[in-house]
């Protein structure tokens, strides 16, 4: 049975592709137009997941999309009848799209994929509870979704158990934490819906200070719910989502691109502080109530790594999965995990061990491309590979990595990824200046060997981080050895790695470690600031030839800087997206 599994019309769109409980393929439509978030129907991704199996549309039995649009439509029609005439403004910028595009859903999937099939549309927290439970390593668990809104569920709590879903309780727009932390975003001067790692990671360079002012916002309840004080808040009846004494109480909110104040800092750790608080609470809430020692959590605030590292600490959990593409991307493989178990009625065999759900491109392919633009090249076998990139990042030349198949979801996980020495001490303002060309108070992320993880970092043995959505303190006694990838708070974002779901990374890894002793590097996403992560290998050599890095690995092939040409024009960001258009 093939189900195809779609997310799309908000952002980070997405088609997944099920056989019989299998996860064949995933990926975001903007790996394929090059547009940041591509919110349209993902009919790249589409075609990508049907040409993965090799089959055609005439073989899916089922198509799922990943919410309800008729109880979306819902939402916004009452809650512009609510608000009014204060409203009015964001219901006539709303209504066109959904009157030309969203209402109209299935016949869009039906010329998209070419056939009428069976539709079905499952609610966006249950497509999101599914993503993360029905392909977890957990027989049962207690199960937490977090984000800013679906039809008009913004958290929800429910437990699995076999192939069943049971959601127990929910809060409602417009009380949402997804959508408090994405005003707070704004406010910092970054965009909506992509610059919230941003806060998360500048956080850490403030002290909450507004801590109070922060939690008056919102009303904490025992039981792990939470209601906000809509006083603050526009977004419920306008475009914009800060009110009038939102900005007399935090202040103006700062200029994009203009200089980082110190007071943005001390906000962003306020919010940081009481997200982690209303995170954690849910957590426990959800673990007495269940009595389970698993959870699963999902949701654009599920991306959260650092209120993920303290309920992981601090809720009383053997352990926790979090699906990778927590955000509305997953939300395609949530939608079609779950109908398929309800459609055949099978059993659980699927677990999913690793986010490569992407294309990959063979070295015939790959060397295609590199003779047909006239790009010098050496061709290694695995072993000369491994040998040469360890000792290249040992000397500390930067490395862009490109290998198998496309990583699903918002993290490079080693497939398209840039990799450098995490010890030297210049590393990170290197890749922030010359190779990312971002803002320099971002971290970097660091890869690990699994079974030397609790050496560096404080993550116990029984744990794993392979989605790179983990926070935990690096070992005081080994932060000046790993200055790349400290953050200035003494943590980092890690991923756990092991030689069953990446060998060749792996291995990597291991020759680096051999080197220098540390068996750490630094991995960040193989693109540039403002673009999406490379698919091909056009567009990693695009990317690597536009910026400073040293070497280029595609498949078994390697580039020195000496062979950088221009081959065409950098493709660059496409479509300018609205800062603060956060619901509709």
């Amino acid at each position: 049975m093939y189900i195809l599994g779609i997310s799309c019309f908000y952002h980070d769109a997405a088609a997944c592709l099920v056989h019989d409980g299998e996860v064949i393929a995933a990926a975001e439509e903007e790996r394929f137009t090059r547009k940041k978030h591509d919110a349209d129907l993902p009919q790249q991704a589409i075609a990508y997941c049907l040409r993965e199996a090799g089959i055609t549309a005439d073989q899916l039995d089922a198509v799922g999309f990943y919410e309800k649009p008729l109880l979306k439509f819902e939402r916004i029609l009452q809650s512009t009848l609510q608000n009014f005439p204060q409203s009015w403004g964001m219901f006539t910028k709303a209504m066109p799209v959904w009157f030309r595009q969203k209402l109209w859903i299935q016949t869009e999937i039906e010329n998209a994929i070419g056939k009428k099939v069976p539709i079905y549309f499952v609610d966006h927290h249950l497509s999101h509870a599914a993503s993360a439970f029905l392909v977890s390593p957990f027989a049962e668990a207690a199960i937490l979704t977090f984000d800013g809104v679906g039809e008009w569920t913004t958290t929800a709590y429910g437990y699995g158990k076999g192939t069943e879903l049971e959601m127990t309780q929910e809060i409602r727009y417009p009380h949402s934490l997804g959508l408090l932390y994405s005003t707070f975003t704004a406010h910092a001067g970054f965009e909506v819906n992509e610059g919230e790692y941003k806060l998360m990671g500048l956080a850490a360079y403030g002290q909450p200070t507004y801590y109070q002012q922060v939690r008056d916002i919102v009303d904490l309840r025992d039981d792990g719910s939470f209601q906000l004080d809509m006083s603050y808040f526009a977004y419920h009846y306008s475009l914009h989502s800060m009110s009038d004494k939102f900005v007399q109480v935090f202040g103006p909110p700062r200029a994009p691109e203009s200089p980082m104040e110190d007071r943005y800092a001390n906000i962003a750790a306020s919010i940081q502080k009481v997200t982690e608080e209303v995170m954690l609470a849910g957590a426990r809430a959800i673990r007495q109530s269940t009595g389970s020692d698993y959870l699963c959590l999902a949701g654009g605030v599920a991306l959260n790594c650092v209120a993920n590292g303290r309920i992981l600490r601090e809720a009383g959990f053997k352990d926790i999965w979090i699906q990778p593409a927590a955000g509305d991307a997953g939300g395609s493989l949530g939608v079609a995990t779950f109908l398929y178990y309800k459609l055949s009625g099978q059993p659980r065999r699927y677990v999913m061990h690793n986010a490569y759900l992407g294309p990959a491109y063979p070295d015939d392919e790959i060397q295609a491309f590199l003779q047909g633009n006239g790009i010098a090249y050496q061709e290694l076998n695995d072993a000369d590979l491994v040998a040469t990139v360890g000792r290249l990042l040992a000397e500390n030349n930067v490395i862009g990595w490109f290998q198998g198949r496309m990583e699903f979801g918002p993290r490079a996980l080693g497939a398209r990824s840039i990799l450098a020495n995490a010890s030297h001490p210049q590393m990170k303002d290197i890749l922030n200046e010359k190779i990312k060309h971002r803002e320099q108070f971002r971290p970097f992320a660091p890869a690990v060997l699994l079974e030397e993880t609790p050496n560096y970092f404080a993550l116990g043995p029984e744990h794993e981080s392979p989605y790179m959505l983990l926070v935990a303190d690096v070992h005081p006694q080994h932060r000046a050895l790993l200055p790349a990838i400290t953050h200035v708070d003494g943590t980092a974002r890690l991923q756990t790695v092991t030689a069953q779901e990446n060998g060749l990374y792996y291995q990597v890894i291991r020759e680096f470690f051999r080197h220098t002793g540390v068996p750490v590097i630094v991995n960040t996403s193989f693109n540039v600031r403002g673009e999406p992560i490379v698919c091909t290998p056009a567009e990693a050599y695009n990317c690597f030839s536009h910026t400073d890095m040293d070497y280029l690995v595609l498949g078994h092939c390697l580039v020195t800087s000496a062979a950088k040409k221009q081959i065409a024009a950098y493709p660059g960001r496409k479509g300018p997206r609205v800062k603060e258009e956060v619901i509709v």
